[in-house]
């Protein structure tokens, strides 16, 4: 090959992306990553070439082999405040490519030494409910300045600024970490800020997760009282001498024009203390323990795009109403023109409207609400800083005749790089995907919360354990989970406990519970990042937690292994459970728990064996196959029938292969699709089995069922949401009622994650695109089109670049097209094929769907399963006047008939009626019902 035919991409660091210089990284030997593009179907890499530069020192080292993600770093380790320049290029069969682009990495404060700054808090001024301070000092620079960084991190939140300017766009740094054991400090470039001669260096302080509410019971200030300034600025002129201004006894405090600020309430703003003379007041140098100072392992806060207001109207009680026709997460900015002196401005935030007002009772007691005092400029910007909330909808007083092009909505997030896309012919499932994106990225701000508006906002340990295989499809969340997961391993308890929500704000109450499926993340979400990123080495860094983890598990399950009786969530929000009570779903606790003791078992088994320990591997393999016994032993009859007969445990327990004979599964498989059939095909599941249900009634060969469960849009499903304006993912099936009234129960919000865990199955199956080894470094193409679609697609960009899937139907059958990046191989599965393996290119394929031979049904299932004659039948009777709820009513009346003859349908009906409303076969009713089973081996030949 020719150098032409292959290019490397900008080479990565760990899991921080290249944007100009990647800085402030935690470690001299990060690992390199890159991509390859070629237009050569027959390249394979073969070696590859690292150059890196140092100091103005270049060194190449050669790798040999196919390797091209998370390569160890080539040399030697860097130190602190180093910078390394790499390049990359690559060999197919000895022939080279040009150098990739140029990555520069540059390493932050790696050892505790390294620090020479002391946190500072304001004597006198920065009370709880005082103004918030900034903390500032002048200093001056005796030369030109060629190179300066500012090594900072608070307790509260910051934004710094050098000489008046902020240090960078990211916002509510330092972010929310297990603060007593992880702190994490930001590296910030200020070359350009820092001038020769005087200077000025300043922090704003504000309450955010360290100080501010905290959690829905109320805590406050739960890590402290203190808000605290670290900042080591650190500035070398072209002399060659390095000036280092601290944080110590020299710098000053002072109000600001910041009154009041809260994550969950608000922020106040008084612009008038602009104008007036803030003294300032000495600082007190605390205690600081360095060794608690981490760098960053993923990306930081930043705004994150802007949307325009789409509609600003009068509501029925008067309000100015602003929709920014779209859920998110961040805060308003808007422009105040000709409002005079001392009037205040006020900004509501909610999520949606109810009665046409806006719709804040889901916020429980945080007050979402931002206030200025105006200065009486005739035009000033006014937009909050050390504040978040979840929003569509706001309320605005204090600006009379609002203008649209005045005001828009700020998006706020952590700044993730998509990685995963999706597309069909069915609009409402391409809606669904995109509230699924926008629930990922609302809820994952520096962490992975439940959601992010009202007075929680917490990283529980469920919602991410169930929705992990999305969101990593979705977006490159490996640094975010990284950081993550290294604060569940700070925060777990000393016998393996794992508190409910990570991390844990509810130090000073009474130890959480142990809970499957919500502890259970400690094993399975760094199982997930490790098959979609291929990262042996966090998958190493988290085994103590893992093991830690299941034999706490085995422990509370005894000899018998069974985990049975204590606390447990559940199958949470299964749409059963009543509103007050939503850990009250049918699915029994001690087989929910006992299934999740068995695949985490199975899981630390798997990991142990990735890593080479294959006496651990072997220890928790026969662990996980004693617990599965005992499960099945337990709960389960010899012909397949599970204990509770829910949906969720006959998911578990076939998509986690936990039945032991093909009996067992053959019943399991056909005892849930008959449970989906008597549901009317709505939602019967909550946070447990929701991610899974598809998948079991794929893999137990009712595919055709597990279609009509997603197209569903009646309450509950998946698309009801969506039938109903929803743009995110609500935490309940029917956070709002079809009246467009909230849902009555406390809990309730419209931007939750877990229940969009269907998109992954949507990605792989529908779609046809699945990873099959760690990092995609295999993929399964086998698209399953449901017969309501036409076409559908998906992409991911994969650690070797993007992989794409698309299959659209044509006369006869379906066409797939595929495109595989090197370092990629392909086992694609179509209906008139054998498997077989492609590799590195474009690729297309036309595969015959054979149509299915016309049958007339002989059993009322099969009536059911012919969709276009069911639905007739029940659209007959529906309009007949006898089953006025619809699909649904039916159902449940015929499902004790499900064996009978086709032909006993109406039968099947009619003896649940009333006796006055029988009648019989010469019914005109009865007759049209006969004509339609009668005529079903049309219907489907059709």
């Amino acid at each position: 090959m020719t150098a032409s035919v292959a290019r490397v991409e900008r080479p990565r660091f760990d899991h921080r992306e290249p944007v100009g210089r990647v800085l402030g990284v935690g470690t001299g030997t990060p690992r390199l990553s890159w991509r390859i593009e070629t237009d050569n179907a027959q390249f394979s890499q073969t070696k590859a070439q690292i150059e890196v530069t140092t100091h103005g020192s270049v060194a190449t080292y050669l790798v040999e082999g196919d390797q091209q993600v998370l390569v160890p770093w080539p040399g030697e380790p860097l130190l602190s405040r180093q910078s390394a320049t790499v390049r990359v290029r690559v060999a197919s069969e000895g022939s080279w490519s040009d150098f990739s682009p140029a990555a520069t990495v540059e390493t932050g404060l790696l050892r505790h030494s390294d620090w020479t700054a002391a946190f500072v808090s304001p004597e006198s001024i920065a009370g709880l409910d005082e103004p918030a301070p900034q903390v500032r000092r002048t200093f001056e620079i005796p030369g030109e300045v060629a190179h300066a960084r500012l090594y900072a991190t608070a307790h509260g939140i910051f934004a710094a600024t050098v000489n008046g300017r902020e240090v960078d766009e990211t916002v509510l740094a330092p972010g929310w970490t297990a603060y007593e054991a992880r702190l994490r400090y930001h590296t910030y470039d200020v070359t350009s800020l820092v001038q020769e001669g005087m200077n000025e260096i300043a922090a704003v302080l504000g309450n955010g997760w360290y100080r501010g509410y905290l959690g829905y019971m109320g805590g406050r200030a739960i890590y402290g009282d203190r808000l605290a300034f670290l900042g080591q600025l650190e500035v070398t002129t072209t002399d060659g001498r390095v000036h280092i201004v601290n944080t110590d006894s020299s710098w000053s405090a002072r109000e600001t024009v910041i009154v009041a600020d809260d994550l969950y309430n608000g922020q106040a703003t008084d612009l008038r203390r602009a104008h007036m003379a803030m003294p300032d007041c000495a600082v007190e140098v605390l205690d600081t323990d360095h060794s608690v100072l981490v760098a960053p392992d993923g990306p930081a806060m930043a705004r994150t795009g802007v949307r325009p207001a789409q509609r600003v109207w009068t509501s029925p009680c008067g309000a100015t109403l602003v929709d920014f026709g779209q859920n998110a997460v961040g805060w308003v900015r808007l422009t105040a023109r000709g409002v005079g002196e001392g009037t205040e401005v006020v900004v509501r935030h909610a999520e949606v409207l109810e009665n046409d007002e806006l719709g804040t009772r889901p916020l429980r007691s945080a007050a979402a609400t931002d206030r200025w005092v105006l200065d009486g400029r005739d035009s000033v910007e006014l937009e909050p800083t050390l504040t978040l909330h979840g929003f569509r909808y706001a309320q605005v007083d204090g600006i009379p005749d609002l203008r649209a092009e005045d005001i828009e909505m700020v998006v706020v997030g952590t700044q993730l790089e998509r990685t995963g896309w999706f597309d069909s012919s069915h609009e409402l499932l391409n809606r669904l995907h995109e509230n699924v994106v926008w629930s990922t990225r609302s809820n994952f701000v520096d962490l992975p919360t439940d959601c992010p508006q009202r007075d929680e906002r917490l990283g529980w340990t469920g919602d991410i354990q169930v929705f992990g295989p999305t969101a990593m499809f979705l977006f490159d969340l490996s640094g975010l989970l990284t950081n993550w997961l290294a604060d569940l391993s700070a925060e777990q308890l000393p016998d393996g406990t794992v508190p409910h929500v990570i991390p844990n704000c509810f130090l000073d109450g009474p130890r959480d519970p142990d809970a499957a499926a919500w502890g259970d993340a400690a094993t399975i979400v760094p199982w997930t990042v490790y098959e979609r990123t291929g990262d042996v080495a966090l998958l190493a860094r988290q085994l103590p937690s893992m093991r830690a983890w299941v034999d706490r598990e085995a422990h509370l399950a005894g000899d018998d292994l069974l985990w049975t009786g204590g606390f447990q969530f559940g199958d949470w929000l299964d749409p059963t459970a009543p509103p007050e009570a939503p850990g009250a779903g049918k699915a029994a606790a001690e087989v929910v728990a006992t299934a999740h003791f068995a695949r985490s078992a199975w899981i630390v088994s798997q990991a142990l064996a990735v890593v080479g320990d294959r006496a651990g591997a072997a220890r928790y393999g026969d662990l996980a196959e004693n617990v599965r016994r005992a499960w099945v032993n337990a709960y389960v009859t010899p012909s397949g029938r599970i204990v509770s007969e829910a949906q969720t445990v006959y998911a578990l327990a076939i998509a986690w292969d936990l039945l032991s004979t093909d009996i067992q599964r053959a019943g399991a498989g056909e005892q849930l699709a008959d449970l989906v059939r008597a549901s009317g095909f709505r939602i019967a599941t909550g946070f447990v089995g929701t991610p899974l249900i598809c998948d079991a009634l794929t893999k137990a060969g009712h595919v055709d069922l597990a279609h009509r469960l997603l197209l569903q849009t009646a309450c509950p499903s998946w698309l009801y949401p969506v039938s109903m304006g929803a743009t995110t993912v609500w935490e309940r099936w029917d956070s709002m009622l079809p009246d467009g009234s909230i849902n009555p129960g406390e809990m309730t919000s419209f931007n939750h994650y877990a229940l969009g865990a269907v998109a992954d199955w949507m990605q792989r199956s529908i779609a046809g695109l699945a990873p099959a080894a760690p990092g995609y470094r295999r993929v399964h193409i086998a698209p399953v089109p449901p017969q309501a679609l036409d076409h559908a697609s998906a992409r991911h960009l994969s650690p070797y670049g993007e992989i794409s899937v698309a299959w659209k139907r044509e006369a006869g059958g379906i066409t797939v097209s595929v495109h595989v990046p090197p370092g990629v191989e392909a086992d694609i599965a179509l209906p008139d094929r054998p498997l077989f393996t492609v590799g590195a290119g474009d690729h297309s394929w036309r595969s015959t769907v054979a149509a299915s031979a016309p049958a007339a049904p002989e059993t009322i299932r099969d009536l059911i399963d012919l969709e276009p004659a069911w639905l007739r039948v029940v659209a007959a009777t529906t309009r007949g006047g006898i089953s006025p709820d619809g699909e649904e009513q039916v159902l449940g009346w015929v499902r004790d008939y499900l064996d009978f003859p086709a032909s006993f349908v109406m039968e099947a009906i009619v003896q649940q009626l009333h006796p006055h409303d029988r009648f019989g076969p010469d019914h005109p009713l009865y007759r049209e019902v006969m004509a339609i089973v009668e005529g079903a081996a049309e219907q489907r030949a059709a």
